[in-house]
């Protein structure tokens, strides 16, 4: 099927198409501006993460493309540094002892929180096996420095006091600098520079390319117009030198959050043209911001949460992605507890019309004669038309809700049913939190009261007992608990 996409370059939804020779083998390259790794990842992060998950999962599973997806981990900039120095805020003992060597320190630093990353990322369905390279920053010092001595030679750095800066007054003169967001120019002056690797004002500044060395931190020994320069690169070359040799350029997607559009993003496509001679990517795609109860997180407010937060409150990380995939990823995404036990209780709704499919299949009972082709292939087609056009959830969703409100598995035919289980496997090829085999085996720890009322429930049916067997039911219900009877016996499910 034909992908479209919001382009936040054009601010227009575009239909997605594989660039040069891409086309001939079908392959869309996407380029997610990964983590710094600097501490645990919050919710706010795993919704960017989640956001192109989702996207790469339908541009493979709906628009049948090869997708090399890669991610880099910043390894390397004022935060990492800050963190990984002795005495530093974010050292833990896990990482093994500190010593005198500050590369040592800063790998041992940034390697534990990359793991830790990829185990949360893992725990709410990201596949590693889905990245074609997670790349590390501090993997790519060589090509980095080469870029700067492109941007360099090519008239749109200079050098001051050992770093190197990017000259926004020299780019100005040969093309445009604000394609993502309004740059204020009005109060600009020519010269005036920022080193820290990122800043929140509008504005535009001459930005580093290089920073030199300081007292205690890790550098690279580095020389340029024949002047040392030794240090280690800024944050916004990292990405450009990293999707170049990897994907190469134009490649078709780059994604991340709307926090990035500037000066982050800015600063990629004017040190990757003026470096490369072209633009980074033909789609920038942005995913809006994560609130919790409708505030900014922050751990002064007591609502900023890790996955492990959530997951020690008790709550499924399957519901933590389905809730967060059941909001449009350019919208705000208000987090809330009551909206996570929402989500979990659609996606059981799905989950058990999704057991009744293929119980209704493994019971070789199927002898319907109504014929639900058409309908359920206008309601699958509707499912499939808002999933691929930018990537609209909430709409795919509701088609999915009329699914099983309109199509009674009971009274189909064998190829009905057929059709129905092929399409959850894609349904679930893309939201990665259901399970396609009939009624599943139980996982749950059943507290021992519902488990004693079961088991006499069951004894009362056995017995006949009908009305003392729908007492116990309801008061296992009462319990937050569902009896699912079957030929074997019975399970229990949480309601």
């Amino acid at each position: 099927m034909q992908i479209k996409l919001y382009n936040s370059i054009s601010k227009q939804i575009e239909v997605l198409k594989p660039i040069g020779d891409n086309i001939n083998n079908h392959t869309i390259r996407i380029y997610s501006c990964g983590p710094t790794v600097y501490n645990y990842a919050h919710i706010g992060n795993l919704r960017s993460f989640l956001a192109v998950d989702l996207m790469q999962r339908v541009i493979r599973t709906l628009g049948e493309f090869d997708v090399k997806w890669v991610m880099n981990i910043t390894d390397i900039d004022d935060k990492t540094i800050k963190g990984a120095a002795i005495g530093g805020d974010g050292w833990r003992t896990e990482m093994g002892k500190q010593t005198a060597d500050s590369k040592v320190n800063l790998k041992k630093f940034t390697e534990f929180y990359a793991k830790e990353f990829l185990n949360d990322i893992g725990a709410v369905g990201i596949k590693k096996e889905h990245f074609y390279e997670i790349p590390r920053a501090t993997n790519y010092i060589a090509e980095m420095q080469d870029l700067v001595r492109k941007i360099f030679d090519n008239g749109f750095a200079y050098v001051s006091d050992g770093s190197v800066y990017f000259s926004i007054s020299k780019w100005r003169e040969k093309a445009k600098y604000g394609y993502l967001k309004k740059i204020d120019f009005e109060n600009f002056v020519v010269g005036v520079r920022v080193d820290s690797d990122e800043y929140e004002k509008e504005e535009a500044f001459d930005f580093v390319l290089w920073k030199f060395k300081k007292e205690g931190e890790p550098y690279w020994e580095f020389e340029l117009d024949g002047q040392n320069c030794d240090g280690r690169p800024g944050w916004h070359l990292e990405c450009s030198a990293m999707e170049k040799h990897i994907l190469g350029l134009p490649f078709e997607i780059h994604t991340g959050g709307v926090d990035l559009c500037f000066p982050h993003h800015e600063d990629e496509i004017a040190q990757s043209t003026a470096g490369y001679g072209i633009e980074p990517t033909q789609y920038w795609c942005h995913n809006e911001f994560l609130e919790v109860e409708g505030k900014k997180m922050s751990k002064s407010l007591g609502n900023f949460y890790t996955i492990k937060d959530l997951v020690e409150k008790g709550i499924d990380p399957k519901d933590v992605r389905f809730a967060m995939l059941s909001a449009h990823y350019r919208s705000i995404y208000n987090f809330t507890f009551a909206d996570v036990e929402s989500s979990r209780k659609g996606r059981i709704r799905i989950q058990e019309y999704i057991y009744s499919v293929w119980d209704k299949l493994d019971g070789n009972e199927v002898n319907s004669e109504i014929d639900y082709t058409t309908v359920i292939g206008k309601l699958i087609l509707d499912v499939w038309e808002n999933l691929t056009n930018d990537f609209h959830t909430p709409k795919g969703l509701a088609a999915t809700y009329k699914i099983i409100n309109n199509v009674k598995v009971s009274e189909l035919s064998e190829s009905d049913l057929l059709n129905l289980a092929g399409f959850f496997v894609k349904f679930n090829a893309i939201f990665n939190v259901f399970e396609l085999t009939t009624t599943p085996e139980v996982k749950l720890e059943i507290p021992a009261e519902v488990e004693l009322l079961a088991k006499e429930r069951f004894e009362a049916k056995l017995a006949k007992n009908w009305a003392l067997s729908d007492k116990l039911r309801a008061d296992v219900d009462a319990l937050g608990y569902i009896i699912k009877d079957s030929k074997e016996g019975y399970t229990i499910v949480k309601k």
